[in-house]
């Protein structure tokens, strides 16, 4: 009996992980983030809702312009949250956000 290599000599290259690689949050994802974390943080309960309420808008007709002037707001909320260091707000969910209003 002949024996038979077990693993091909033929490696295929692994695929490098770059900066340019890593995708922006959809609108939706970044809305539901923004809106989790003021839930979490129990600030600005009318933005809560407006969220909320743009969320179920866009899920309904697929309209995002909603939700770019939300998360608009978010940012700001946040960068002044960050600015005070409210545990939980991180400069990478402000960046995060701000390259999904990118993306219009």
């Amino acid at each position: 009996m002949a024996k038979t290599a077990a693993k091909s000599a033929i490696k295929e290259p692994r695929k490098s992980r770059s900066a340019s690689g890593v995708k922006a949050p959809t609108i939706e994802q970044a809305s539901e983030e923004a809106l989790k974390k003021l839930q979490t943080l129990g600030i600005e309960q009318g933005l809560q809702n407006d969220l909320e309420w743009c969320l179920g808008s866009y899920r309904a007709d697929g309209n995002p312009v909603g939700l770019y002037t939300m998360v608009e707001r978010a940012v700001n909320v946040f960068k002044s949250e960050h600015a005070r260091k409210t545990k939980g707000v991180t400069a990478k969910l402000i960046k995060d956000l701000e390259k999904s209003l990118q993306n219009r």
